[in-house]
Order: C-alpha cells, then structure tokens, then sequence
C-alpha cells in the first residue's frame, strides 16, 4: 500500500490548472499548426495564423490562451493499492483548482446554483470522474471547459437500426449545427453505445485522447476518418468564416450496449482543447 498526501495532489492540480490555461499541449500546437498549412481559404488561414501568433503570446507573457479559462473537468484514475493521507480526494482537488485559478490569474466562471448564479470567486467546484484502476498511483486528467463549445454538446438516442451511418449523419449534423459557435477549428469527442451518461462521459473522455491518435479498433478509425472528412467539407472553417478546416480531429470512443439502443454523444471542444496528464 502507497500512501500520497492529499498536499501532493492539491499541488500539481493547481499546477496542472495554469499549465493547461497557459500553453497549448504538443498535440494540439501540431495539429493547429498543420490546419495552418493545409488551409485553403486565404482568411482561414489568415485567422489560424491569427491564433498561432496568440498561442506564442499566451506562452510567452504566462497570460491564458483563452478568456474563457473554463469549468475544471478533472479525470482521476487511482490505483487500488493507494491510499490518501490528510483529507478527502475532492477536498484536494477542489483546493487545488482554487488555489491555481486565483494564483494563476485565471477567470473565475462556476457559479453556485444554476438558478442562482452566484460567482463561487475560485471556480470551484470541479467536475470529478472517479475510476478506481489497478497499481499504486493516482492518474489526474486536468480538462478546463470552456462553454462556447459545451453549449453545442448533443446527445442522440438512436435505434440499433439506424447504424454506422446514422451515427456519422448524427455526429456530422451537430458540428453543422454549431457553426461558428463552437469557436472551429474544433477537436470533436465522440462517446458511442453504453447508456444516456456513458455515451456522453466517453465523448468528453475522447476530447483527452492525444490529436493524431486513433481508435484500436480498424472500423472506429475507418469512422473516425470520415467523420472528419465530411466535417471539414461542410466549408465552416476556422471562426466559422469558411474554409477547408473545420474540424483537427475526430476522436471517438466505444462502450457495449443495450439491444434497443444507440447512444451517440457529441462534446466539441475549440482549438484550445485544454488538457494537462499527470502521474502521482
């Protein structure tokens, strides 16, 4: 049995939290900069220039790549053989969140009641997904989200009948109808099969999936390729101002299901698509 100390833990979330506001992850400054190049619109590329130019100034100056420095989605994956000294898990987390959006000068967005609507002044609380995994170490997933995109979430009960292609078809409208909303080019994180709340944990879970990596299954990746092929053929493109780049990636991920049904879940997220990996 390891023990780690809820202190750890509140530490490199809060460090997480700057880190993910801050800069942009490899693969998603790969994935950007490649838009840049095969952007065929001269004011799509125009504005990919636009945003690599604010990526380099968000680095450089340690100012946040984004206003909406979002709601924290943290995915904890902690080792069975673990155990937490000093407080509770979510206390941790959450003061991590706190202490890494006041010190890190990050927009504080939660409000305390969705009626209410109170600013909590430390956005907290975070969304936490918890999954209790084999080993002694705890894997955290800081995943800011802002809620331009959010709000252009869909989920879609579909019957078995309807199959691959009314999932691409479904996948395919909801990009099309968020149009600019979503801020594009956008990384789209899709959650197939399971029930109601699977099918839209494994899209926001898909946003986490490194840009340019795929499904292990040859069928998912085939769908996944033409996904993102007839997105980006919708002519959106970045800032939804026309062009070739709509979409920098399609990721989509699978869970066993019922025989009477189909759930497909939509969550883009825009080009920021925020996410810091630690191992404690």
């Amino acid at each position: 049995m390891r023990s780690i100390h809820v202190d750890e833990i509140s530490r490199n979330i809060k460090e997480m939290c700057i880190e993910a506001n801050y800069y942009l992850s490899d693969d998603m400054k790969n994935a950007l900069y490649k838009a840049a190049d095969q952007e065929e619109n001269p004011l799509g590329c125009q504005i990919l220039n636009q945003l690599k130019e604010n990526l380099a100034i968000a680095g450089e100056e340690q100012i946040p790549i984004c206003q909406d420095t979002g709601m924290a989605v943290v995915f904890a994956e902690v080792g069975q053989d673990v155990h937490i000294e000093g407080g509770s898990l979510a206390d941790a987390i959450n003061k991590g969140v706190h202490d890494g959006y006041v010190e890190g000068y990050l927009r504080k967005s939660v409000v305390n009641d969705p009626f209410i609507r109170e600013n909590t002044k430390d956005n907290t609380p975070a969304v936490i997904h918890y999954s209790i995994v084999p080993g002694e170490n705890i894997k955290l997933t800081v995943a800011p989200k802002g809620f331009g995109s959010e709000n252009m979430s869909r989920v879609f009960m579909l019957k078995p009948a309807d199959g691959m292609e009314g999932a691409v078809n479904a996948i395919v409208s909801a990009v099309q109808d968020a149009g600019p909303n979503a801020c594009p080019p956008v990384v789209v994180g899709v959650g197939i099969g399971g029930t109601f709340e699977k099918a839209a944990l494994m899209a926001k879970q898909a946003l986490t999936r490194p840009v340019g990596t795929h499904s292990d299954l040859p069928s998912i990746k085939a769908m996944e390729e033409d996904v993102l092929k007839r997105v980006n053929a919708l002519g959106i493109g970045a800032a939804g101002l026309g062009g070739t780049v709509t979409a920098l990636a399609v990721n989509i991920n699978t869970y066993p299901t019922h025989i009477a049904g189909l759930p497909v879940a939509v969550n883009m997220c825009c080009h920021v698509n925020r996410h810091a990996v630690r191992s404690l």
